[in-house]
């Protein structure tokens, strides 16, 4: 019966492994509700912002502001990667690390020096490991970013486009499309480009000025761009982590009929034999 206790061993650590997966799932499912809220609650925000810079933008103002600079040649750019802390969700994080290494990639190919800002232990790990030189490692930021945490990370570098140690920066993030849907992609924060304008002109009363309200909104722009990319790549880790879990759950589910069966074989055939042995020994004492 050896056999029989190795699978009930087996069954044994599979309902476990499954209770682990299980829970881990609701965990998922609980916080990707809220880190959605977060998504849809920074949206209205983002597309004022868009609204109001896209209307007062104007070529004289590009000349003013160093955040609108548009450098006549690009020769060094922060690219921002963020990645999550944790794994257990699939390949959300490799997916994120191959669009850095692309745009990093990418990047040389046309002469540009790149300057990596990693946030996220599976970034920094990765990067450490192939050797890549990093500026900037941050590992401190919680799966429910605020707009302090945005700011925290773009501050310097805006102060460094502006002196013009850098031409531009990029952030690798992962796109919240639907809880199954969380692509990575890159996106070019600085220089500010005003997005075009839809509809018609509508018609401000500005107070006190034009070039005071810009200086306000171009840092908050920016800031907001990066605040955006963190909540959507926290709510993306949630969503890639509950479809982990699940299919790790159903997995398990699959493992434990499997076992089952085996076992309830393997002991209906131990009880045939016996059965044959009593029946053999009695036939052989008459």
């Amino acid at each position: 019966m050896a056999k029989g206790r190795e699978l009930k061993g087996r069954i044994k650590t599979v309902e476990n492994t499954k209770k682990i997966t299980r829970t881990m799932e609701m965990v998922a499912t609980s916080k990707m509700k809220r880190a959605q809220d977060r998504v849809v609650a920074a949206r209205p925000y983002a597309t004022a912002l868009t609204d109001v810079i896209s209307s007062l933008y104007n070529a004289e103002l590009a000349e003013r502001f160093p955040l609108l600079r548009q450098p006549a040649q690009v020769r060094r750019a922060a690219v921002l990667l963020l990645t999550s802390n944790r794994g257990m969700c699939g390949g959300f994080n490799a997916n994120l690390i191959r669009e850095a290494r692309q745009l990093l990639a990418s990047l040389r190919s046309k002469g540009i020096e790149p300057e990596l800002h990693v946030v996220g232990r599976k970034g920094l790990g990765y990067f450490r490991y192939v050797g890549e030189k990093i500026a900037v490692s941050r590992t401190d930021i919680s799966d429910r970013p605020n707009a302090d945490d945005a700011a925290s990370l773009v501050e310097t570098l805006m102060q460094h486009f502006v002196s013009g140690q850098l031409d531009a920066l990029y952030v690798v993030y992962a796109q919240f499309k639907s809880a199954i849907s969380t692509p990575p992609a890159s996106l070019r924060v600085l220089p500010v480009e005003p997005p075009a304008r839809k509809g018609p002109m509508p018609d401000y009363l500005l107070f006190p000025s034009a070039d005071a309200i810009v200086t306000e909104l171009l840092p908050a722009y920016v800031r907001n761009a990066i605040y955006r990319a963190l909540v959507e790549t926290a709510a993306s880790e949630q969503g890639a982590r509950r479809t982990a879990m699940k299919n790790a759950t159903d997995n398990a589910t699959e493992v434990l009929g499997v076992l089952r069966r085996t076992y309830n074989r393997a002991r209906q055939a131990n009880i045939t034999q016996e059965i044959a042995e009593i029946v053999g020994g009695a036939a052989a004492l008459e």
